[in-house]
């Protein structure tokens, strides 16, 4: 690897269906045995049909022993930044340091206002993400009384704590200009969708970050360059679709998938894949992605 990359990462994405139960602690139990490094899952408090994410993501924490958790990204509006920051050091403590936190501005401002929450412009949203970070890296020092005085957030001699067990990181799904300069500024982790910000895409995003990361004085490194993976591994099953060549979705063989990944870790700067099954059996394909797409990628990359 060159010495300018982070060693890659890989995790799997869960669905969080109520009827996907099942699924998800067998995902999990995949993950954690066959060296996963994330487990993530995705936050829509609004969707009826979907379990609480932090809920999900502490039940199969505690059914894990190695893999970190954490929200694909959280919906912040509808989280609050102090009670996010202590239910993570919580459940970082309670897994010796396995959390990480992805934090979203907030998508579908309609639904996060018909669930009480605040209705924010993007840029309001963008700002009030950017002091949320804040608010939280200072609560997880521990250092208290805590008071802090933002546009978005106020906060006047809180006991802050826990501290948690590691440094948790910080992703974000930031995709415009403005936040992916704070992401550089800020966070610890960008996190976008292939189906959503296509490869070429990528090489533009990546500028705006480091432009963050030099106006904060960060090297490029300090922040990880994550991508979920939206596709679909064809092993050659009755179930796997045929009708899924659209952009942004890798489709093919387990070898297509591993020169697709390594592809992406060198010419885009990618260094952390989440495997997002679109279709076919998610269990069947989170485990082909950990058993015959990691280990090939990790060889090829001298990992």
């Amino acid at each position: 690897m060159a010495a300018d990359r982070l060693e890659p990462l890989f995790g799997a994405n869960v669905d969080p269906s109520v009827a996907n139960f099942n699924k998800a602690r067998a995902i999990a139990r995949i993950a954690d045995e066959a060296g996963l490094d994330l487990i993530t899952i995705q936050d829509h408090p609004y969707i009826g049909r979907f379990f609480d994410t932090w809920t999900l993501i502490t039940f199969l924490a505690a059914q894990t022993r190695r893999v970190h958790v954490g929200p694909n990204v959280a919906n912040l509006p509808l989280r609050g930044a102090v009670m996010l920051a202590k239910a993570a050091a919580s459940l970082d403590l309670m897994t010796s340091g396995r959390v990480e936190l992805g934090l979203g501005a907030g998508a579908n401002p309609a639904a996060i206002e018909a669930m009480g929450g605040r209705r924010l412009t993007p840029g309001q949203a963008v700002a009030a993400l950017g002091e949320a970070i804040r608010l939280m890296r200072a609560f997880w020092s521990g250092k208290s009384p805590l008071t802090f005085e933002g546009k978005y957030y106020r906060v006047k001699g809180v006991d802050a704590g826990p501290v948690p067990a590691h440094p948790i990181r910080i992703w974000t799904g930031n995709y415009r200009p403005r936040g992916l300069r704070q992401t550089g500024e800020l966070a610890d982790g960008w996190l976008p969708s292939s189906a959503y910000l296509l490869p070429e895409h990528v090489p533009e995003r990546q500028k705006l970050i480091d432009e963050g990361a030099a106006r904060a004085g960060r090297p490029p490194t300090a922040i990880r360059r994550g991508y979920n993976v939206m596709g679909v591994i064809d092993l050659g099953r009755p179930d796997t679709p045929g009708n899924l060549r659209r952009p942004g979705l890798i489709v093919g063989p387990p070898e297509h998938w591993v020169e697709t990944l390594i592809s992406f870790y060198v010419d885009l700067r990618l260094d952390t894949f989440i495997c997002w099954p679109v279709a076919g059996d998610e269990v069947v394909q989170v485990r082909a992605f950990a058993e015959q797409v990691v280990p090939a990628v990790k060889k090829a990359l001298g990992a």
